[in-house]
């Protein structure tokens, strides 16, 4: 039986009222035949340009006033919210995200407080210390190790583009802006304005004149406006997305803006003879189903290829069949979502490659399957599955030759899970990044980044930021001109 559609409103628009605004409605079919529609803010140029000028202004008399460490006690306040499970924000994120992303509802639940803890005051506070050994950098003039004074300032005005495949995602970039300072501005991915406009109003309510700091938009993707306003006013522009999504919006920066793009990545996990016993085989096997199965694949950090040593009690085509049985009984407690034509015809497309190589690869789960694992013992050239749970194992002499044959593929590596023993760590970890691999973890932790992470290789902080200083030269000169400074004698 169908409800009557939901009409949900978002974005954060300091300045502008609802009736002022036109307003776009994205519909989004939910289980049931529920219907949610969310209507996000239209903006005409001139709009955009005086929330741009507002922004900026109320972050340069609010943001850039406060020291760093209040701003880390308002975020923490808003995310507080977000994570207490009374609170009707909350309450309104556990109900809509599942709705607009088609994701299980528990998983979204569980992985969205497992994210938002990263964002507590004391991880906020080593995000900061991570990027900066001296923190009051960001609030005042601190001293440099060669003389003089140095101070970090960030952007007057940074833009966000913001992908919809993983909630929650905006906050990480919203919150490194906050950090530095900055006026932000983001754009609303299309497929989950959900998130985003949730915080925004957490911190809005925490601090009402923090709240005109920043604004959460939204336009078409491709619209030339309001993207070459806000991109004209800005110090810096943001984006995630896809690689063509990415480049497209680069050819739209203005030069004289610094532009940071984090692009489609791949994850991969290597499993080592230490980890493939008869006991801590299944174990590792239930680790990294939950990294294929959180976000199903959709984040930068999952695992699509798993590289399995020989020569262990429990071989690998044993534990791609332990992996099989975990994905399976992952699916009977969060179902996957129900597919588009695209992702259902990739997914299909994916499985038939698999089968007609029936020679060297075995397909694990039928076509009524909501998984799937090939597995194959003979080494192939990387590449991503079609995700939705779909995962490649592959059956290896040794870890460390694999990790090597991934350099040619570094510009799309990411994160890689390992299972090896201490002495192996390090040295495989050192390979791994030698072919483009950026941060290492345990199974189980893929799709969960510690806080402070430096983002496909970069800082979260720092690459936000511009250094000035002020030369020992100049300090000496003001001396020299002091009331207390005497004349040079004859």
């Amino acid at each position: 039986m169908n409800v009557a559609p939901t009409l949900w409103k978002a974005g954060h628009l300091p300045g502008l009222a609802d009736d002022e605004v036109a307003w776009h409605t994205l519909p989004f079919e939910g289980v049931a035949g529920q219907l949610l529609q969310i209507a996000v803010p239209v903006l005409t140029p001139a709009q955009a340009d005086a929330l741009a000028h507002r922004v900026r202004q109320s972050a340069r008399e609010v943001l850039q006033t406060l020291p760093v460490s209040a701003i880390i006690e308002r975020i923490d306040r808003a995310v507080a919210r977000l994570l207490d499970t009374r609170d009707p924000l909350r309450q309104e994120a556990d109900a809509l995200l599942p709705r607009v992303t088609g994701y299980d509802a528990e998983m979204v639940s569980l992985g969205l407080t497992r994210y938002l803890q990263a964002f507590r005051a004391p991880q906020l506070h080593r995000f900061v210390s991570e990027d900066f050994a001296n923190p009051k950098v960001l609030d005042e003039f601190q001293p440099a190790a060669k003389g003089g004074m140095v101070r970090a300032f960030g952007p007057e005005l940074l833009v966000h583009h913001w992908a919809g495949n993983v909630p929650g995602l905006p906050l990480w970039s919203l919150a490194c802006g906050l950090l530095v300072k900055a006026g932000n501005i983001g754009k609303l991915p299309s497929a989950e304005p959900v998130f985003a406009t949730l915080f925004a109003r957490a911190l809005s309510q925490v601090d009402p004149a923090l709240g005109d700091c920043y604004a959460i938009v939204w336009w078409k993707g491709g619209q030339a406006e309001p993207a070459a306003t806000l991109h004209a006013q800005a110090d810096t522009v943001l984006a995630y997305g896809g690689q063509d999504a990415v480049q497209e919006i680069r050819t739209q920066v203005p030069s004289t803006a610094r532009f940071l793009a984090y692009g489609h990545k791949l994850g991969v996990a290597l499993v080592g003879r230490a980890a493939l016993d008869r006991q801590r085989g299944p174990a590792m096997a239930r680790l990294l189903a939950q990294d294929v199965t959180r976000y199903e694949q959709q984040g930068c950090y999952s695992p699509h290829v798993v590289y399995v040593e020989r020569g262990a009690r429990l071989d690998p085509r044993a534990f791609a069949q332990h992996l099989a049985g975990e994905l399976a009984a992952l699916a009977q407690r969060h179902p996957r979502p129900a597919l588009g034509l695209a992702d259902a015809a990739a997914v299909a497309q994916w499985r038939q490659s698999v089968e007609w190589g029936a020679d060297t690869q075995t397909l694990l789960g039928d076509d009524s399957s909501p998984w799937a694992v090939a597995f194959t013992e003979r080494a192939l050239p990387l590449a991503p599955t079609a995700g939705w749970r779909c995962v490649q194992v592959v059956a290896v002499d040794a870890l460390e030759a694999a990790a090597d044959a991934l350099a040619p593929h570094a510009a799309y590596l990411q994160t890689a899970g390992v299972a090896v023993e201490p002495e192996r760590l390090y040295p495989l970890s050192l390979r791994l990044m030698h072919a483009g691999i950026t941060r290492v973890c345990a199974l189980g932790s893929m799709t969960a980044p510690e806080a402070g992470w430096h983002h496909d290789g970069g800082f979260n902080l720092r690459d936000l930021v511009r250094i000035a200083e002020i030369e020992a030269s100049a300090e000496r000169a003001a001396d020299r001109l002091a009331p207390y400074a005497q004349e040079d004698g004859p």
